[in-house]
């Protein structure tokens, strides 16, 4: 790295680390006891390996912050602390923001059409996110079967059309980046879910 090249993380970035382990201190991964910022980093990661931009990475740590952790507050608090287009990519990634949350398949289907025309910062951020989640769904499914599927609110069928109907708008969008693995990774997902048990 020359000496006018910026490093590509800064002290935000950390700053961004610290703030979502604290936010997400009691939160554990479904059916799991594996602290959930393991899924924070995971998806930053991935970010920032499809060349996501610092604000990137830090809205990939923080992108489940508003819809996990309360709401509009948690929104304010990030733009103070992060800026417009970090906040912007979290709200982006965020499918409620109240409490109770409205029924699940009403989020999914108005998620799913609102990434169609998403910016591409949120559709990186997104894509990760989705591809984290179902390697852990079908690493999960190795070890305890079918009885993963208690742990997803659309059961089943419902956690399998959504992953499909995430490939299918992330590639009517006009992403190829990490699509690929996501759909490889659903489709192996959906072979062993309609395996005889």
């Amino acid at each position: 790295m020359s000496n006018n090249e910026k490093p590509k993380l800064t002290e935000r970035f950390e700053e961004a680390l610290v703030y979502a382990t604290r936010l997400h201190a009691k939160q554990i991964r479904k059916g799991t006891g594996v602290p959930y910022i393991a899924h924070l980093l995971s998806v930053a990661a991935l970010v920032l390996e499809q060349g996501g931009d610092e604000d990137q990475a830090i809205a990939a740590l923080l992108h489940d912050a508003i819809e996990d952790q309360g709401g509009v507050p948690i929104q304010e608090e990030i733009l103070k602390r992060f800026g417009q287009q970090v906040t912007d990519i979290v709200v982006g990634c965020t499918d409620s923001d109240t409490v109770p949350k409205p029924p699940w398949r009403e989020r999914k289907e108005r998620y799913i059409a609102h990434i169609l025309t998403a910016p591409i910062e949120i559709r990186r951020v997104s894509m990760a996110d989705k591809l984290h989640n179902a390697r852990s769904v079908l690493i999960d499914f190795r070890q305890v079967g079918h009885q993963v599927w208690g742990r997803f609110r659309g059961g089943k069928e419902g956690t399998l059309w959504y992953y499909r109907a995430m490939v299918e708008a992330f590639r009517q969008a006009g992403d190829s980046t990490i699509v690929d693995e996501l759909d490889r990774v659903v489709s192996e997902l959906e072979q062993l879910a309609y395996k005889t048990p």
